[in-house]
């Protein structure tokens, strides 16, 4: 895998597992914007959320159901959010598809 993220989840660059299966890995952001900030992301290498298949669409239940057990771990669940940016324009910097997990502050609305 080319990408950061494949990179980790092939045990190339170390990271703060959070949560690990065959499917899923979570892991500490190394650039925390709050207290709770952590990525999910799916080990199969999907470039984008514009880019998931029919037959990936599973992975997306998976990982919501990782993100409720993980804010709840992590005394959050009463107020996160859980966000992904597909393509440049929206964002996207590392073409693996993951989700932030955010929360443990008052976030705001967002623009």
């Amino acid at each position: 895998m080319s990408t950061v993220f494949g990179m980790i989840i092939e045990g190339k660059i170390p990271s703060k597992k959070v949560f690990e299966n065959e499917r899923i890995l979570a892991i500490e952001d190394i650039h925390p914007v709050a207290p709770v900030h952590i990525l999910i992301m799916p080990k199969k290498q999907i470039p984008s959320l514009h880019s998931l298949e029919a037959a990936d669409f599973p992975l997306l239940g998976e990982i919501v159901q990782v993100a409720q057990k993980i804010a709840e771990e992590k005394g959050v669940a009463d107020g996160y959010r859980l966000i992904t940016n597909s393509g440049p324009d929206a964002g996207q910097t590392i073409f693996h598809l993951h989700f932030h997990l955010i929360g443990g502050k008052v976030l705001g609305h967002m623009a």
